[in-house]
């Protein structure tokens, strides 16, 4: 794609945004990426000998939380060290500016809302968050690092980091904001994500076969481009800022 063909693909997709009324936003690991969180798959995918998704899951926290919570001890102490970056501080710019407005992410780390956006639907959870597996609380702790692994509740019960793992069930109440949201955009803007882990992956199919306009931000080809009305070929940081700035 020439520069000349990216600017008419962008300015369409500003246009787009400018006008709707109902926006939905569906971030994942590559806008954390950008700002140096490490993500679970391509280079680097390995902890240790170990793969993210073998540590990410109840059977492996039964079998080993002393080792589950090194991996994600190491992972808050790398979060702690990144910074929002232009694509998280543009949209937390534009969730002040402009009504309608749904952002949903994949990410756990936290960095939307350092961003500054106050409104975040998780639908991974929260990296930040622990919660105990013997009274249920939920609280959060960001001390990194965390000085006794794996750490304990006041009740005494083992503590679990507030993330969904793979074969759980993802929060009802996101899911369903997430959903809804999805269902009435009039424009769903898709960033960082390779759209293959489901439902997440759905939600940008079921804004199109609503009548959204669909805007994908991405380095590379995914599984969702040939949903998308827009296909933007670019890092987030550096695209969204050009999107969401309307003035």
């Amino acid at each position: 794609m020439t520069d000349t063909e990216q600017d008419i693909l962008i300015n369409a997709a500003r246009t787009s945004l400018a006008q709707a009324e109902r926006t939905a936003i569906l971030t994942g690991a590559g806008v954390s990426a950008e700002s140096g969180v490490p993500t679970f798959r391509g280079a680097g995918g390995l902890w240790r000998q170990y793969r993210p998704e073998d540590l990410a899951t109840p059977e492996a926290f039964a079998r080993d939380p002393k080792l589950v919570w090194e991996w994600y001890d190491w992972r808050r102490q790398r979060i702690a060290q990144a910074a929002p970056n232009p694509a998280h501080r543009a949209l937390a710019q534009w969730e002040s500016r402009k009504m309608g407005f749904t952002l949903i992410t994949q990410n756990v780390d936290g960095l939307h809302e350092r961003a500054g956006s106050l409104r975040v639907l998780k639908l991974h959870g929260d990296i930040w968050e622990v919660r105990c597996l013997r009274c249920g609380t939920t609280s959060r702790d960001e001390r990194v690092p965390l000085p006794v692994l794996p750490p304990h509740c006041t009740c005494g019960g083992l503590l679990r980091p507030g993330v969904v793992w793979f074969g759980e069930m993802l929060p009802e109440d996101a899911l369903q904001a997430a959903w809804r949201a999805a269902e009435r955009a009039q424009v769903f803007l898709v960033v960082g994500t390779s759209a293959l882990v489901y439902p997440a992956s759905e939600l940008p199919r079921v804004a199109r076969n609503q009548g959204a306009c669909v805007i994908e931000v991405n380095p590379a080809i995914t599984a969702l481009s040939s949903a998308a009305h827009i296909r933007l070929r670019g890092q987030a940081g550096a695209l969204l800022p050009r999107l969401l700035d309307f003035s």
